[in-house]
């Protein structure tokens, strides 16, 4: 027993008034050698619509020119307000799309070609159309097909506010022109099926309007000849066949032993161009009769609005480039904000 408490004493006198002393003079030294705690960090808040812009797919964009678009830091607050109250688009239905329109701007200084993100928002009750369009120079024929096919589809856009709430519970009243194509996939994808994409337009028909397309009595004329294949328009009701060849074998863009075959080509063309612009006469003739009264009127007040990005000092000025036209289908936006 005597031994135990021996032990204890000892232990007592170790950690006596001086070495305790010892030990908080080390511990405000190590206090002293500490270094300053930095500032905090301050990060600003997300606005709840501020990637609405990037959520709507730009549509007909190269596949390469993705990264490119984002360079800048473009600022869509100007669609994120019209969504406020007081607002264009405030309280109602709206189906938004992207594009893409490169422009020749001035870059701190220096001109240069800048892809400019474009998102056109149509107020409608109803999504205006559930197809796409295909067409390009290079391609013989235009083709509208539907938006699935090109893994495309109208999908609700949840802002970032409502993001943990349960998705089939909250009624959106904003939905973006979606695209599932990864992008990781496109190496696999034959060529045309990869050009496909970049030749789309968001397609619109307008069944209370005749489409200029069908008024026109122009075709577009790619006659593969050789060495180089010929492109041309030819208007049926201007021009005189026989005199319109011999001008282009004059200018040496045809040759006199393809004249035969390029006046066929020429009249077959224009056999197709009237034979669709009568079934497209029909169809909206069709269309209106068996309409409803609701969506005639949903048609009448449609309204398609095209936003640009808000001047920035970070951004370039676009201020001289922003037009009305949205695409052939479309036509031209109601306003441009």
């Amino acid at each position: 027993m005597r031994r135990k408490v021996a032990k204890r004493k000892e232990n007592k006198e170790e950690s006596s008034p001086a070495k305790e002393s010892k030990k908080t003079t080390t511990r405000a030294k190590r206090v002293k050698a500490s270094k300053p705690q930095s500032d905090p960090e301050y990060f600003e808040d997300k606005r709840n619509l501020e990637d609405l812009w990037k959520a709507a797919f730009p549509v007909g964009t190269e596949w390469d020119q993705l990264d490119v678009l984002y360079q800048f830091k473009w600022d869509f607050s100007n669609l994120e307000n019209a969504f406020e109250e007081g607002g264009k688009l405030y309280g109602k239905k709206v189906f938004l799309f992207g594009c893409t329109e490169p422009q020749l701007v001035s870059v701190k200084g220096v001109n240069k070609i800048v892809c400019i993100p474009v998102v056109v928002a149509v107020v409608s009750p109803f999504p205006p159309s559930d197809k796409i369009g295909i067409n390009s120079v290079q391609r013989e024929a235009e083709e509208i097909i539907p938006m699935k096919q090109m893994k495309m589809d109208w999908v609700p856009y949840i802002p970032l506010e409502n993001r943990e709430s349960q998705v089939d519970k909250l009624k959106s009243q904003i939905f973006i022109l979606s695209c599932t194509q990864r992008r990781a996939a496109l190496k696999h994808l034959k060529i045309d099926r990869l050009k496909k994409f970049e030749y789309c337009l968001p397609y619109f028909y307008q069944p209370l309007k005749e489409d200029e397309i069908e008024q026109s009595t122009e075709v577009q004329i790619i006659f593969p000849a050789e060495p180089k294949p010929v492109f041309c328009e030819f208007d049926w009701e201007l021009d005189e066949l026989e005199e319109f060849t011999d001008k282009l074998i004059q200018e040496e863009e045809l040759s006199e032993d393809q004249k035969d075959a390029f006046k066929e080509f020429v009249k077959e063309k224009v056999r197709e161009a009237k034979k669709a612009n009568r079934q497209a006469r029909e169809a909206r003739k069709k269309a209106l009769e068996e309409m409803s009264e609701e969506t005639k009127a949903a048609f009448e007040n449609m309204k398609f609005y095209k936003f640009y990005p808000v001047e920035t000092p970070d951004t370039p000025d676009i201020s001289n480039v922003k037009a009305p036209f949205i695409n052939r289908y479309y036509g031209k936006a109601h306003e441009i904000l």
